[in-house]
């Protein structure tokens, strides 16, 4: 037995007996098969995510840990997902110190990255306020190993989310602690007329923009049909580490972000009905510097999901982008 297995099983094997005496645990297993590419690709990845979680009334502890196997390879791995307790602060605000997976706004700013093998967390604390008017958290991370000459390494942030008017608001602000860059992410979303409209406007913390604005119609209870359109900044391209969109198709599940200058136009549809979703959304990229239309490209995706029972889930991704083609099958088992 390969050490590195035998050490996955180690650590399996005390994780349970700590998740046999917690007050609530979950679980959430995924297999995908890749079969990017033209030459017969078959690639099998494994992930298993075990939680516990023990509390009371004003306090909590929640541990998990994901294990990730390759098919065929022999090779896995194992880590600490999430680590945190949280408590109450004086009536005031609930206070959450640890790692911690956060997803705020569209994730276009501060994501998990769920599609990745390695997920983003966050070590440092979040303060969720009590407020009335708008659910307001601040956050803080950052570390300093003490070396001569080494500047801190982390981020604060504020996120405040409500509903005014019927329309759904969510403001993110974050800082490099290293230096006073900012980045903005402010999202909107509401129904006018019939139609859901959402905007998406992002900066990062270098100044560059990505503005996505779509607007969706449901035809009937079962199908809806959408139209949208991301553009980005003209000087550099948009980016921030870690969230849902940092890379392409076999690192995100999708396209990511686009270069500078970048535009997205995409129309689909969906459908659902008796277990069964159905998704196709097609794009044209394009860009304004292009003048001639050489580097532009068609993508295409389609999504297929089927609810096996109330615990298991099976999903299809198709997706073209250019030349390159890519198919995922995902199955998704949660208790």
């Amino acid at each position: 037995m390969k050490k590195n297995l035998r050490n996955i099983l180690v650590l399996s094997l005390g994780l349970m007996t700590t998740v046999a005496t917690a007050q609530d645990w979950d679980v959430d297993s995924r297999t995908r098969i890749d079969k990017s590419g033209d030459n017969d690709k078959n690639v099998t990845n494994q992930r298993a995510t075990l939680g516990a979680t023990w509390g009371g009334s004003d306090w909590g502890v929640h541990v998990s840990s994901d294990v990730n196997y390759m098919l065929g390879s022999g090779d896995a791995s194992m880590g600490i997902y999430e680590a945190y307790a949280s408590t109450d602060l004086m009536g005031y605000a609930t206070v959450t110190m640890g790692r911690q997976a956060l997803n705020n706004g569209s994730g276009a700013l501060m994501s998990s990255n769920d599609w990745g093998a390695t997920r983003t967390t966050w070590d440092g604390m979040t303060f969720d306020l009590g407020l009335d008017m708008a659910d307001v958290s601040l956050g803080y991370a950052s570390y300093n190993g003490g070396a001569e000459g080494e500047e801190d390494q982390g981020n604060m942030w504020v996120n405040a989310a409500g509903e005014f008017s019927g329309w759904d608001v969510n403001m993110l602000y974050m800082t490099r602690t290293s230096s006073d860059d900012a980045a903005t992410g402010i999202d909107i979303s509401g129904e006018l007329m019939g139609a859901g409209i959402s905007a998406s406007m992002n900066t990062d913390y270098d100044g560059n923009t990505m503005n996505a604005y779509g607007v969706s119609y449901a035809v009937n209870d079962d199908m809806s049909v959408n139209v949208g359109q991301t553009t980005y900044s003209e000087d550099a391209a948009f980016h921030m580490a870690g969230t849902n969109m940092d890379g392409s198709w076999m690192e995100t599940g999708s396209m990511g972000y686009l270069g500078a200058g970048d535009e997205d136009l995409s129309y689909g549809l969906t459908y659902n009905m008796a277990g069964v979703s159905l998704g196709a959304t097609m794009h044209k990229i394009t860009n304004a510097a292009d003048a001639d239309g050489a580097e532009s490209r068609d993508v295409t995706e389609v999504n297929l999901g089927y609810s096996l029972n109330d615990n298991a889930g099976l999903g299809v991704k198709y997706a073209t982008d250019g030349d390159n083609k890519y198919t995922w099958l995902t199955l998704t088992i949660r208790p």
